[in-house]
């Protein structure tokens, strides 16, 4: 079944660039003066940003907004946490309502060129979307969903990558949308769609909400490129590498072996000049993003370097288990690469 093709949320590109000009100035400043960094995350997927039991936020996205607390303020508990639907995500950041989204939301070429926001630069988890079926359906594969009852959520691009796949295959599907995934959980728990689509990992987090966990499975396929990053507003660029270059901290820290349980030594006495530079004993890299020159020591020391986030929120140490696969290093048969801090 085809549904409409989705709108800029009833904005155009002019409008919307106009708006962020104005309202996006000088965020690094407002953070330091407000003591604390304001992150829009998702209402609630395990692995990237849900709170626990305690009401405190975790999961990889979150990481990122503590890593930055720590960058620019030095202390990663200086975060307030706003939770947004995918709907409601743009407009709240374009507002000034919230400094940054940090919920697994997918780099694409129209919310990247036509919103008034960007993506700095810098991809928190490479995944793709995939389809979560209940094993009592007797599927195995795609081509096995023709006429199929799909449960969305609105506003996402799974949206579209539906339209797109199942149009060229010839197959039709009928959509049940929501905006938040414990409403899709339970649609799903509840008998209302026969598949729940979502990024893989997003389903992984899912999964483990079901009344019987263990009854579903994800299908092998997947059916798009969904690279998930942070976004920020346009015109403020300061800001915006301040985002970006935490996460790259937190990659070449991996790639230089140096951990959260190591950078005190590593900083004292570094082994090579690439590690002094990131801990800031070589050169003047915290002065040029407008923070102080311990900014990626503060990251490490803190929160960690990537693996070590990457293993407690999604990774195969996490209830998830999600293999590094092409989350791995360039140098370690993945496609995460940070540029040098040089």
């Amino acid at each position: 079944m085809r549904v409409a093709k989705l709108t800029v949320y009833g904005f155009t590109g002019a409008a919307l660039l106009g708006w962020s000009q104005l309202s996006a100035a000088a965020t690094l400043d407002q953070v330091k003066q407000r003591d604390s960094v304001a992150c829009g995350v998702s209402p609630g997927i395990s692995g990237f940003s849900a709170p626990d039991q305690q009401g405190r936020w975790t999961g990889i996205d979150v990481e990122l907004c503590r890593g930055i607390a720590a960058a620019v303020l030095g202390d990663p508990d200086k975060v307030i946490y706003r939770a947004l639907t995918s709907t409601e995500r743009f407009t709240v950041l374009l507002g000034g309502e919230v400094d940054l989204l940090s919920r697994n939301t997918t780099w694409t070429a129209a919310r990247d060129n036509s919103l008034g926001l960007t993506f700095p630069g810098g991809v928190t988890f490479y995944d793709g979307e995939g389809f979560l079926v209940k094993k009592s359906l007797g599927v195995s594969s795609l081509s096995e969903l023709d006429g199929a009852t799909v449960c969305i959520t609105s506003g996402s691009t799974h949206e579209l990558n539906m339209q797109d796949y199942f149009g060229a295959h010839g197959m039709s599907y009928q959509p049940v949308t929501a905006e938040t995934p414990d409403v899709l959980v339970s649609a799903f728990d509840g008998g209302r769609c026969d598949v729940l689509t979502s990024d893989a990992s997003q389903l992984a987090g899912l999964r483990t909400h079901l009344a019987d966990p263990d009854g579903a499975e994800i299908l092998p396929e997947r059916i798009s490129k969904e690279p998930l990053a942070p976004m920020v507003r346009r015109g403020d660029e300061d800001w915006g590498k301040v985002v970006s270059w935490t996460l790259y901290a937190m990659l070449n820290a991996e790639e230089l072996g140096v951990t959260s349980e190591n950078v005190d030594a590593m900083r004292d006495n570094p082994p090579n000049p690439d590690i002094a530079r990131l801990l800031g004993q070589d050169g003047n890299f915290g002065e040029q993003l407008g923070l102080s020159n311990d900014w990626a020591y503060n990251i490490v020391k803190l929160v960690g370097n990537y693996a070590e986030v990457y293993e407690r929120t999604v990774g195969e140490q996490s209830p998830l288990g999600i293999p590094r696969g092409v989350n791995a290093l360039w140098n370690a048969g993945g496609i995460q690469y940070a540029p040098p801090v040089r």
